[in-house]
């Protein structure tokens, strides 16, 4: 992967966004991911019923890390699925950039975008996250949700996204001492847990500093999804209690890390 000052240019796309094993194109569970009725259904089978309260948690970690944005703040959303935190940034101010490697999404977010009278002010481009195509420093935010854990070797993903952000790279993972280990390997697109040393480890390897990290949902994101939403709320309540003990912030599965860009003078 190159990862040099030389800038490509904005309207370059590829037919690879997430790759398995090194670059050679090998995605874990791409052809479901890009299937039609996948795309379709994305955010019913995910964020309806008990699914809302994951939505509206990560959604709030994205905004406690980016906001209050500013009019014209860059941000680049690689990953962005269907949109919901694209259009969400548009909305607050962003000038974003959504990138993702199946047509049928990068579809169903430029519809949401249209719902929402932010057609305007997205973007949305078909791209691959280890040779993004734009110039180094180009972006002042870039966010990566429900994206590393499709890596097999991460390293050269998040240095890729550090080269394109002149401020911060805020992203989520899930983790390898919760109960996401019960099933995780039932997963179609398979599912990468981290520890926190090995995720310390990236961002070294990046040259990114840890400003906050937020860690959640003692009972992992399938468990919520599979229960309606009435159920779903009394759970959550007990789960964030516990959430908020040191022996719950030890074992959440999912964690929220905002990293930073060191400044010239190093701080």
């Amino acid at each position: 992967m190159w990862i040099g000052s030389r800038p490509r240019s904005p309207t370059a796309s590829s037919t690879v966004l997430f790759v398995g094993r090194g670059f050679d194109g090998s995605v874990k569970g791409q052809d479901w991911y890009q299937a039609d009725e996948v795309a379709e259904e994305y955010d019913d089978v995910r964020f309806s019923g008990g699914g809302a309260l994951i939505d509206r948690r990560e959604k709030e970690a994205v905004l406690s890390a980016l906001g209050p944005i500013e009019e014209g703040h860059r941000v680049l959303e690689v990953a962005c699925g269907t949109g919901r935190f694209t259009t969400m940034l548009a909305d607050q101010g962003a000038d974003i950039v959504g990138l993702d490697i199946s047509r049928e999404m990068l579809e169903q977010g430029r519809e949401k975008a249209a719902d929402a009278g932010l057609s305007d002010t997205v973007s949305f481009m078909r791209g691959d996250a280890s040779r993004l195509p734009f110039p180094d420093d180009h972006f002042d935010s870039v966010v990566a949700m429900r994206f590393f854990h499709l890596m097999d070797e991460p390293v050269p993903f998040i240095q890729e996204l550090r080269r394109v952000s002149n401020e911060q790279v805020f992203f989520d993972t899930f983790n390898r001492r919760s109960l996401r280990v019960l099933y995780t390997w039932l997963l179609p697109m398979g599912s990468r847990l981290y520890s926190e040393d090995q995720v310390v480890d990236m961002l070294r390897a990046a040259d990114l500093t840890l400003a906050n990290a937020e860690h959640d949902f003692v009972l992992p994101y399938g468990f919520y999804r599979e229960v309606p939403g009435a159920i779903a709320k009394p759970f959550r309540a007990v789960d964030e209690l516990i959430g908020n003990t040191i022996p719950g912030d030890y074992v959440a599965s999912v964690s929220y890390w905002d990293a930073r860009v060191p400044n010239e003078a190093g701080d």
